[in-house]
């Protein structure tokens, strides 16, 4: 196998030394101390400066900082944190590649984290697009230090090849040596629309790097999908905005636009919030998979990962209300109440008021309720046999 150590470098996670060394630095920044006041109100207000400055590894930064603010995003902004299936990861004891449908910037691999942080299993590195670094150093240096995996973005198509390959080969080598586990959202990006679907592209990334037969790189891989679900979605009036917007024009994001909606995915209040792990793609399946053609094998492989994540996604009433609320229908009328009904109608329109005015309410009122009401239209199609939408 080629060595690529030193490429690696350009997108690995900083070791324990770069950690140290990166987090010291972040201490002393202006903001440390509001937000250690926020996040650790019980600690007096140096706690996080001084945590920053103390820590000597990844594991201790992420066990003393990451874990306790994850703590605090789960009792302060969330009702109910519910998972299921850690069984899964427990019975084979050993790395995978956790496909997760991605609904928040930094909550969905956090929360990810924090689930095997509290059940005693290594937690995974990260895979993130640069364009969250590009925006601060400070953010870089935080990210860097927890693990993430830079994933390039904005390049060429002869760049995003070489940088495919290098990624690939970083996943399977961090995987198949043993070394560690790797978060990976199935698709670019959030989903915007309510509709959890894993990229082909992805998939075919995934190949690049095998050296086996079909089946044999992707069993290697040992692909777990996970679920997540919110009651209220994180950022949906921005991410209904962002598609009313992409209808008429290109929607070119703010250069802190990112920053913002992490920043509100932290804040926001979540209702009951639910994380599903899958059982791991079989043999079966992939072999299944490896009798198709050319593309009909990743196709294959997309559908077994999506129904996965589709079946383990946790319906809220939210999803139900909104459901019925955009079809005109009761079909679900049994699973809410009038008082429930109306307390999401009041938040639905509460959240359409942050936006401005001259954009075009009734457009985008039913763009937000779609976005809680497609995840029960993806569950009726599977539960019918119809295929999945695809992008």
């Amino acid at each position: 196998m080629t060595d690529h150590t030193s490429d690696f470098e350009n997108i690995g996670p900083y070791t324990d030394e770069e950690a140290v060394a990166a987090l010291y630095k972040v201490a002393d920044h202006p903001a440390v101390l509001a937000i250690s006041e926020y996040l650790f109100p019980n600690e007096p207000m140096t706690f996080l400066r001084d945590a920053l400055k103390s820590v000597r590894s990844i594991d201790e930064y992420q066990q003393m900082v990451m874990s306790r603010a994850v703590d605090w995003v789960i009792n302060n902004t969330i009702h109910n944190f519910s998972y299921d299936g850690i069984r899964y990861i427990k019975e084979h004891n050993g790395p995978f590649l956790a496909m997760s449908n991605h609904r928040d910037i930094i909550l969905d691999p956090a929360i990810t984290q924090y689930v095997l942080y509290t059940n005693g299993i290594p937690m995974t590195e990260i895979c993130v697009g640069d364009n969250l670094i590009k925006q601060s150093k400070t953010i870089e240096y935080l990210l860097r230090s927890n693990r993430m995996i830079t994933v390039i973005r904005g390049i060429s198509a002869r760049e995003l090849y070489l940088s495919s390959q290098l990624l690939s080969q970083y996943i399977r080598e961090t995987i198949t040596s043993g070394r560690a586990s790797i978060w990976l959202a199935q698709r670019q990006g959030r989903t915007k629309d309510g509709i959890d679907t894993t990229e082909q592209g992805l998939l075919k990334m995934l190949d690049m790097s095998g050296t086996g037969t079909f089946r044999e790189n992707f069993e290697e891989l040992r692909i777990t999908p996970l679920s997540i679900s919110y009651e209220y979605e994180p950022c949906d009036v921005r991410k209904a905005r962002e598609i009313l917007i992409s209808r008429t024009e290109k929607y070119v994001k703010k250069h802190t636009e990112d920053l913002h909606s992490i920043v509100i995915g932290i804040r926001q209040k979540k209702g009951n919030v639910h994380l599903n792990i899958g059982e791991p793609l079989t043999s079966d399946e992939i072999k299944e998979a490896s009798y198709c053609d050319k593309n009909d094998r990743y196709q294959a492989i997309r559908h077994a990962v999506d129904k996965r994540i589709i079946e383990g996604y946790r319906l809220w009433k939210t999803n139900f209300m909104a459901y019925d609320m955009v079809n005109k229908s009761f079909r679900y009328a049994d699973l809410y109440t009038p008082e429930d009904l109306e307390a999401f109608t009041e938040y639905t329109e509460h959240q359409l008021n942050k936006v401005e005015r001259k954009l075009n309410r009734e457009n985008l009122r039913e763009i937000f309720l779609r976005i809680y009401a497609n995840p029960v239209t993806d569950k009726e199609r599977l539960a019918a046999g119809i295929p999945l939408r695809r992008e």
